[in-house]
């Protein structure tokens, strides 16, 4: 771990062995012999491709094509059956415009990268096209009792701009309390830029609005409906970050709604979690937030209120990903799937919605193959999106059968995105374990390599876990047929989802 510690604090990166630490550390290993862990992989001409679809994902593909509908209602006019060629051009326009962007990887994972070896960060810096930002502060912010008050807190503490981007923002009175925090600060002349989903945050509220824009704040909608962006319509912006004077970024699972309040007692309470950080880190945040403003609104976004020079806040090192479907590739699909293939001892993954495609199913199976402990937590029957729980249930045949272990967590709506890897490397985030965050989305999530860190975010995995009902493959068998059914149907909107 010194090797890859000295690689994310200094730049430009070194291979070389670090010089002593002046204090102490409670991780530092014995000295050893540095030893490179990589090995070039396969070519892929000469390998199977991970991921190979099952013969009902490709009947799936072919349905959600829109070609052949197209080919469909052509003939149909041609023998004046007009009714049904509406239907074949409808259900045409839905394929293409719900048709994905991204496609998955299918070679390269046989890499022979050990999580914390320095051609594993290196090979996740150039992969995600991100580097590590050293000198950062980062606090882990449990339920809505510890981070609303952070959140309006550091609100209430702005000095020259506030930018907030949202999915959720919702009628309440949590949602009336941020909105007088950020009208109170416009109108002392801070610059306070709000963007929310046109369909995540639809249910804002004319209250809340009204707050906002008589106090002076620029509220703006992330791809509202509209014929000319019809083809963008199934993107949406996941994204919940809140930047305040370019310095100080929150994100993480939770959006602003009264459901987040509390402390996870209870089913109307959720569990989730948000990061607070401090230092150069928190610029992408802001990178993220302005690209899309500028698309919603036209406007640049510019200057030192929003761009202040870095400053080291911290000791931490952080990777910021800020993941987009128009860029092709997804990079927390990227960064997921090599983390996953590097683990050599445990994984454990807290998420709402997982429904692991064919590749992430392909890569848990090696994993455990290797010797390593795969735990996943997903959100049991207090689920607030039942299509997704359904695919997630048919799919716990294959991981369960590999030797993955599946935990519910019943006690509440479980909502956190998080990932930590052999102890040593963690992330934090938006996406969620579905096609919809890997090929719809723009999402955000922050990587570290830090031993503490991680260490936290398994102790909560801990204590969430042993509120969970674990789930057996004996059970998985035994389930309704009523159930499998229903599965089945929805399985047919897995990739949406």
């Amino acid at each position: 771990m010194d090797l890859v510690c000295a690689i994310l604090a200094a730049v430009p990166v070194s291979l070389s062995k670090p010089s002593p630490r002046s204090e102490p550390s409670p991780f530092r290993h014995p000295p050893r012999t540095a030893r490179l862990s990589y090995k070039p992989a396969p070519d892929p001409r000469t390998t199977t491709p991970k991921g190979i679809s099952t013969a009902w994902t490709r009947i799936r593909r072919v349905i959600w094509s829109p070609f052949p509908w197209t080919v469909l209602a052509v003939y149909f006019v041609s023998q004046d059956w007009w009714w049904l060629a509406l239907a074949a051009a409808a259900w045409s326009a839905v394929c293409s415009l719900s048709r994905p962007a991204e496609a998955p990887p299918r070679f390269g994972f046989d890499h022979g990268l050990a999580v914390g070896s320095a051609e594993f960060v290196n090979t996740m810096v150039g992969a995600a096209g991100v580097p590590f930002a050293p000198g950062n502060r980062l606090e882990f912010l449990n339920n809505g009792d510890r981070f609303y008050p952070s959140m309006l807190a550091a609100i209430g503490g702005a000095r020259r701009s506030i930018t907030i981007e949202a999915y959720i923002y919702w009628a309440g009175d949590i949602g009336v309390t941020f909105a007088r925090a950020l009208a109170e600060r416009a109108a002392r002349g801070i610059k306070v830029k709000v963007m929310l989903d046109a369909v995540g945050a639809s249910d804002v509220g004319n209250e809340i609005l009204d707050i906002l824009r008589a106090g002076g704040c620029h509220v703006a909608w992330y791809n509202p409906l509209r014929w000319n962006k019809l083809r963008r319509l199934n993107n949406r912006t996941h994204r919940k970050s809140l930047i305040v004077d370019g310095q100080i970024g929150f994100t993480g699972g939770a959006g602003i709604a009264d459901h987040w309040t509390g402390d996870a007692q209870d089913g109307r309470h959720w569990r989730d979690l948000m990061l607070r950080m401090e230092g150069p880190a928190v610029q992408p945040l802001q990178t993220g937030f302005a690209q899309n403003w500028l698309e919603c609104t036209g406007e640049l976004v510019t200057g030192p209120d929003f761009y202040p020079a870095p400053t080291a806040a911290g000791p931490v090192a952080l990777q910021t990903l800020m993941s987009s479907p128009e860029t092709g590739t997804s990079t927390v699909r990227v960064m997921y799937c090599l983390a996953i293939s590097a683990a050599r001892r445990s994984i454990e993954i807290a998420n709402p919605y997982f429904v692991p495609d064919h590749l992430a199913i392909d890569l848990f199976r090696e994993a455990v193959t290797r010797g390593v402990r795969v735990r996943i937590m997903v959100a049991g029957t207090s689920n607030d999106n039942t299509i997704a729980r359904l695919n997630s249930i048919r799919l716990y045949g294959a991981l369960l059968d590999a030797g993955v272990e599946i935990l519910e967590y019943n006690r509440t709506m479980l909502h956190h995105k998080t990932m930590v890897v052999d102890g040593q490397w963690a992330t934090v985030g938006t996406s969620n374990f579905d096609s919809r965050s890997f090929v719809h989305n723009e999402e955000t999530n922050v990587c570290l390599c830090d031993v503490e860190l991680s260490r936290q975010l398994t102790v909560m995995f801990e204590a969430d876990a042993a509120m969970c009902q674990p789930v057996t493959a004996q059970q998985w068998r035994r389930r309704p047929w009523a159930g499998r059914i229903l599965e089945a149907m929805a399985s047919f909107v897995q990739e949406q989802v």
